[in-house]
């Protein structure tokens, strides 16, 4: 059979994506001139990308992009600024004795900002190790992964928008694309404000906390840094003790902001057009914040009580009921959407506790979220689709379509995310075997509940695990094999697993 997939139009695309990149590294240039730090780093970066853009996109010249070639380009793509994204740290490290100085940490570093995973090989996080300017750029990868770069694409440049239904179907998280308009560059744009409102609106507050007096160490630099890592579900941060660097009050704002990321963005659409009862009505929003609400209170009865203590940071009072409560939403809130954040070490807590964040990193965000995961949407459709099968089983002559917020669920897509979730639990599951066998080749000591929290922590975009992966902790001391399978499992994890999946079958490339 002959290749039908063009795959040159997918080559040279991803040649404009890489080519754009290198505007986003203006801004750590920008900190680097300012700071008068690594800025041959940056300017060799900004050259490299644009070199490399400019030779792909000479592959062809043709805009139109069938199916399987805008898969291919979105692959591809993630792939690329990956590469890319790493080479400033790979540059930053070289004689240094940095972690990142070596490609496969760098490409895993980066690998984990653009796919929002905050999984890191930096065993130490501070200014005296790393420029203001390169952190930055750690931060920045993560807001340009939230809500998608071939998003943004679509949203301006007018050869993407040719193409971009099929493009955003293939990045964007969840079962199926909502258009808020006719267009879907419109569609494209209005996520993208929302996205940049929330976070110009979050650093506002923080800056608001720190001209109060109510958060002394927030000033702009974390704020706009931590800004870039919250609204897409991110967790990276300049700061080794993550979020419990800052005071009570800053904690307080983030998880607001946390649970905003895990939303479906389209639904903010309504409430601009003043449609609050549907906004209330939305069946998966519901889930997702019931979810929240009812891990939070258990978590909480298990910290209250003593059975899964947190560790003093930032010198907050332990066993405190306002510190419990505090600790359990900001975890659970944290965790359910792949924030990845922290601002207690729960790799310490007990094993009930622990057991209970475990199941919260497997609900994920909502569809149409910058939130990782299964989804919350596909929980309610297995689960109402399982309850059917027990129905029916019971009731042959019966037929029961599955409903959810009102609506029949078609078929085809029911069976959709059957397939997905088999394959991702799958996946998982091979992965964890995998990472313990490879573990005991090289004599790492690692725990079963280590190895799977870094298998769901790297196909969720988690980010950490337990044990030595916990929250204040680093995936550096995995052999390299390891490290190679855990980029390639964020990689699948941030495009849903069946947009890399398919390109390894006959099908996708013959007639």
């Amino acid at each position: 059979m002959s290749v039908r997939v063009n795959w040159r139009q997918s080559v040279a695309f991803t040649g404009t994506v890489i080519k754009y990149l290198s505007v986003a590294m203006l801004v750590p240039l920008g900190i680097s001139l300012l700071y008068r730090e690594d800025i041959v780093v940056f300017l060799l970066s900004i050259g490299i990308s644009v070199v490399v853009g400019l030779s792909l996109e000479r592959i062809d010249d043709d805009p139109e992009l069938g199916a399987r070639e805008a898969l291919l380009l979105v692959a591809l793509a993630w792939g690329a600024v990956a590469l890319i994204g790493a080479i400033p740290y790979v540059v930053a490290g070289y004689g240094t004795e940095s972690a990142l100085r070596h490609p496969i940490n760098a490409l895993f570093e980066s690998m984990s900002g653009f796919t929002t995973t905050g999984a890191t090989v930096t065993a130490e996080i501070s200014f005296e190790q790393h420029s203001r300017a390169l952190l930055m750029w750690r931060q920045l990868t993560q807001w340009l992964g939230g809500m998608g770069i071939i998003v943004l694409m679509v949203a301006i440049l007018p050869e993407a928008a040719v193409n971009g239904a099929q493009l955003i179907e293939s990045e964007a998280p969840g079962p199926e694309l909502q258009k808020l308009t006719p267009k879907i560059a419109e569609t494209a744009r209005l996520l993208w404000l929302f996205y940049l409102g929330f976070t110009v609106l979050y650093v506002g507050i923080l800056l608001g906390l720190h001209y109060a007096g109510m958060a002394p160490n927030m000033d702009a630099y974390n704020a706009v840094a931590h800004a870039f890592t919250t609204l897409p579900t991110g967790g990276f941060s300049p700061q080794a003790d993550s979020i419990a660097a800052f005071s009570p009050a800053v904690q307080w704002v983030v998880i607001p902001f946390m649970l905003i990321a895990g939303m479906n963005f389209a639904l903010f659409y309504l409430l601009v057009q003043d449609e609050y009862v549907e906004f209330l009505r939305d069946r998966e929003l519901q889930a997702y914040l019931g979810a929240n609400a009812g891990l939070v209170v258990v978590l909480w009865g298990f910290l209250v009580t003593g059975s899964a203590p947190p560790l003093e940071l930032g010198g907050i009072t332990q066993g405190a009921i306002e510190n419990s409560l505090r600790q359990a939403t900001f975890q659970i809130a944290s965790l359910l959407n792949s924030t990845g954040y922290a601002t207690s070490d729960f790799a310490q807590w007990g094993t009930t506790a622990q057991g209970l964040l475990l199941f919260a990193m497997f609900i994920g965000g909502s569809a149409g979220s910058t939130g990782g995961g299964v989804k919350v949407v596909r929980w309610l459709v297995v689960i109402k689709a399982i309850r059917r099968q027990l129905f029916t089983t019971a009731h042959p002559s019966a037929i029961k379509p599955v409903r959810l917020g009102g609506h029949v669920v078609d078929e085809e897509v029911i069976s959709a995310i059957y397939g997905f979730t088999l394959l991702y639990l799958l996946t998982f599951g091979v992965a964890t075997v995998i990472l313990l066998l490879d573990a005991g080749r090289v004599g790492l000591e690692m725990t079963t509940l280590e190895a799977i929290s870094a298998s769901l922590a790297t196909i969720g975009n988690i980010g950490p695990g337990f044990g030595f992966l916990g929250p204040f902790g680093s995936y550096l001391d995995f052999p390299a094999t390891s490290k190679l399978l855990m980029i390639f499992l964020m990689w699948i994890g941030r495009l849903e697993i069946i947009p890399v999946f398919v390109m390894f079958t006959g099908a996708f490339w013959n007639e």
